[in-house]
């Protein structure tokens, strides 16, 4: 059975954004969610302009997506947590321009159903297991390998599920080649659940637990769970292995801080805030989005608040345990629902409302007058660093790709007397927003540019012979 799907115009918001090299060759792509299509993206370094390779329809609601790869490999994956109640892996292929299911594993029913997994996604960085987990009690390991003929295969799930406990976040630990371990934001609301009076569920406190897959012995150990002292909201892999510490950065309310197991002790640092800010004083600070670059020699991260300023964070390390986290403003840029930082030097912003957009980065932040903060430096409980937000310095736009995300309002109406009544949309939030108008018609694409001899007056097409094809014709 086939079904004809008709979309006169695809979503233009940005659900998730992911980068890898899908087609196997050294020119990273782009991979967006839109909400119930995917849609691969190319960027032309030369140019600086971004233009679609493919976009496919996949019937569902897209929840979560990661990219990955499996060691020694030289291309990457897509794995895909939806409504369907399965895991979805694709690959895509350059030769046929489509993205080829590799496999498609049903663990639950379809909805999305807090207790069914599809809504968090966490990759092993060396590409040898994925977690896949739900809002409440569920999570499954899926073992990753190659068959004799170098195929990506996938075991039957691991169960690592704990009843009465809600999930906030999970990602993969990098600890090189050892066990692969999983870090996640939880809260236990049993005790909460049995007590009418609130007390309870007021003195709960969010814990970080890690998970180790014992590829040994098949089955997932639930480690080490250690409580919060503030209500996280997501966590960042750290390298590790060759290329860093391991470890997790937990993004909470005012503070980053960065843990580990083993001999490390916590090392904690405030979010600085804008000096002079007309928001509420009092509100705490979070950081809503996150990307991370990782080189042979260095690694740092980006970490936008939800003002949208971005903050280079680094790591100190000193034989292999991390002393001190640095952080040092950036830019500012719209909040972003992903950041994807490419190889070639380019910053990709899916917005969270409004026109996406592409940057090159023209400075890392080294060498400037701006002030960095350290975990290191004296400060008083519950006292900040201040910084001032600027126009963009280390960033450069070079493309712009158009977003109606979101419509608040809409008129259909023919304001221009054009016989056809137009679309007038309110769109976007605060400063960035704007009206559009949609016309029906169809897109007119310029194929080619010719200079016509004198001045013409008419054109018009001719054969050169009774059987040949059409060639154009002018009078002067």
């Amino acid at each position: 059975m086939y079904l004809y799907n008709l979309t006169l115009q695809r979503a233009s918001g940005i659900t998730h954004a992911v980068h890898g090299n899908f087609s196997g060759g050294k020119v990273q792509e782009i991979l967006v969610s839109r909400g119930k299509s995917l849609e691969l993206l190319r960027l032309d370094p030369s140019s600086g302009k971004v233009h679609t390779l493919l976009t496919v329809e996949v019937f569902g609601v897209i929840r979560s997506l990661m990219a990955f790869r499996l060691t020694g490999g030289t291309k990457d994956y897509i794995v895909v947590g939806s409504d369907s109640g399965r895991i979805v892996i694709l690959e895509y292929m350059p030769s046929k321009n489509l993205l080829e299911k590799v496999h498609q594993e049903t663990f639950g029913k379809s909805g999305c159903r807090r207790i069914v997994p599809g809504q968090y996604l966490a990759i092993d960085p060396k590409g040898r297991a994925v977690m896949i987990g739900a809002i409440e009690k569920q999570k499954l390991v899926y073992t990753l390998n190659r068959d004799g003929q170098t195929r990506l295969t996938i075991s039957s799930p691991v169960e690592a599920h704990k009843s009465n406990t809600l999930v906030y976040h999970i990602v993969g630990v990098d600890v090189g080649f050892n066990n692969p371990f999983f870090a996640c934001l939880e809260i236990d609301y049993e005790e909460a659940d049995v007590d009418p009076t609130g007390e309870a569920a007021m003195k709960t406190q969010q814990t970080l637990t890690f998970y180790e897959l014992d590829l040994g012995n098949n089955n997932v150990v639930r480690k080490y769970s250690e409580p919060l002292e503030e209500h996280a909201n997501f966590l960042i892999s750290v390298p590790g292995g060759n290329d860093g510490p391991s470890g997790v950065l937990i993004c909470s309310e005012n503070y980053l801080t960065y843990k580990n197991l083993g001999d490390q002790h916590d090392i904690r640092c405030p979010i600085p805030r804008r000096r002079n800010d007309l928001d509420d004083p009092e509100r705490g600070m979070i950081f809503v989005c996150s990307a991370t670059h990782k080189t042979k020699s260095m690694f740092f991260f980006l970490l936008q608040t939800e003002q949208g300023d971005i903050f280079k964070v680094t790591l100190d390390v000193d034989d292999d345990v991390v002393t001190e986290i640095k952080l040092k403003y950036f830019d500012t840029v719209p909040v972003a629902t992903s950041l994807c930082v490419l190889k070639t030097g380019f910053l990709f912003v899916a917005s969270e409302f409004g026109n996406h957009y592409l940057y090159q980065i023209a400075h890392l932040g080294d060498d400037d007058d701006e002030p960095e903060f350290s975990s290191a430096m004296p400060l008083e409980e519950g006292d900040t660093f201040f910084f001032a937000p600027r126009a963009l310095r280390n960033l450069v736009l070079v493309d712009e790709l158009e977003s109606l995300s979101p419509i608040l309002a809409c008129q259909v109406i023919d304001l221009a007397k054009e016989d056809t009544p137009q679309l007038y949309m309110a769109c976007g939030r605060g400063p960035r927003s704007s009206i559009r108008v949609l016309r029906h018609g169809l897109e007119v694409s310029e194929m080619a540019v010719s200079e016509l001899p004198g001045s013409p007056n008419a054109v018009w097409t001719v054969k050169r012979r009774a059987d040949g094809c059409w060639r154009l014709g002018q009078v002067s």
